[in-house]
């Protein structure tokens, strides 16, 4: 009796499990994925805080990314609060989110880890939020390499800001990367001298539900996901392209 009463109460545990599963799997429209460190939420969350930071760095009145940087970028990488607790100087880790201009259009995301290095400018903040811009072949070749040192391996310099600053422009335009960073919403002026850049897997296969070439997602050989759709369109909203909101990824 106490076998079959054991039996009954296990049945009921694994039923009521069961029921708990579908209850808080139901409420969302996908199926989380994990790998690693990463989760499929935490990747979607990273695409929709870079572009809410690219927005707010691309529109700002008196201080924003110049446009003429914006049309002419190759590529550009997004970190959210790079940094968090402490100084921000020192170790830097951080994960973000990369995208190029292909054929005129904007290529699947490619996600990759940065490590290392030193701030030029030493700014006691929580977090801050970094964003590169690519301006020419060769730093383009420098990202698809996918391993490489800020300073070291392609020059980078602090972007100019201002719709209008053309003397400041003209003067970095020999610059593969131009720096803009943000902390609490504020334009910080930070260098990235010594940081390595290198592939991020968990996050890559997190997103896509399988691992992709990282210079295979940046030259257009990556159709982008539906997950992808909103930060491509804002993308080619926020770097001034003509054909405003698409989200096809380029054609190759």
């Amino acid at each position: 009796m106490k076998k079959y009463w054991a039996t009954g109460l296990a049945s009921l545990l694994l039923m009521g499990g069961m029921a708990i599963a579908q209850d808080n799997t139901g409420d969302t429209a996908k199926t989380e994925k994990v790998h690693g460190k990463e989760s499929s939420g935490q990747v979607d969350e990273r695409l929709q805080k870079a572009q809410g930071i690219l927005d707010q760095l691309t529109d700002a009145k008196d201080s924003a990314i110049p446009d003429k940087i914006l049309k002419d970028a190759r590529c550009v990488m997004i970190i959210p609060s790079m940094v968090k607790g402490g100084f921000v100087f020192g170790a830097e880790h951080g994960r973000g989110v990369a995208t190029c201009r292909v054929n005129g259009r904007w290529t699947s995301p490619a996600f990759f880890a940065a490590t290392g290095g030193s701030w030029g400018a030493q700014i006691g903040v929580e977090g801050i939020d970094l964003v590169m811009v690519f301006r020419n072949q060769e730093g383009a070749d420098k990202l698809l390499d996918a391993n490489f040192k800020i300073g070291a391996d392609v020059s980078a310099a602090v972007g100019p800001i201002g719709r209008d600053a053309s003397a400041s422009t003209d003067i970095k335009a020999n610059t593969a990367i131009l720096t803009y960073s943000r902390a609490k919403g504020a334009f910080a002026g930070a260098t990235l001298n010594g940081v390595s850049v290198r592939p991020d897997k968990d996050s890559t296969i997190a997103f896509y539900g399988h691992d992709v070439d990282f210079r295979d997602a940046l030259t257009g050989k990556v159709a982008p996901p539906a997950g992808a759709h909103a930060f491509l369109s804002a993308i080619a909203h926020d770097m001034r392209d003509i054909r405003e909101g698409d989200t096809n990824a380029a054609a190759h």
